[in-house]
């Protein structure tokens, strides 16, 4: 089957996270990028980032289908600690530079 992709939005707590996120909850954020590294290296992670204005944290995921999509969002350490509030949405990728 060929790749697919899916944006993975994060919601933090709140809108300020980016910039006053509490000792515990920069613990969680090390495993959350652990985590996003881990898939990098899969090669299953294209980009991930927070935005700077607090929406959303994001990430593209290169999967085979949605269910991997949702099982690697349900892995996401913020998300089993309820940190962030995840939505997917699936993407087709017209241009992407090299």
């Amino acid at each position: 089957m060929d790749p697919t992709h899916f944006l993975y939005l994060a919601r933090p707590p709140r809108p300020t996270f980016v910039h006053d996120a509490t000792p515990a909850e920069r613990e969680i954020m090390g495993r959350h990028s652990a985590f996003l590294k881990e898939l990098l290296e899969q090669g299953r992670l294209l980009l991930a980032g927070p935005c700077l204005d607090g929406a959303y944290g994001v990430a593209i995921f290169k999967v085979t289908d949605a269910a991997e999509a949702r099982a690697l969002v349900e892995r996401d350490p913020a998300v089993v600690a309820g940190l962030f509030t995840p939505e997917l949405h699936p993407v087709l990728i017209g241009l992407l530079a090299g």
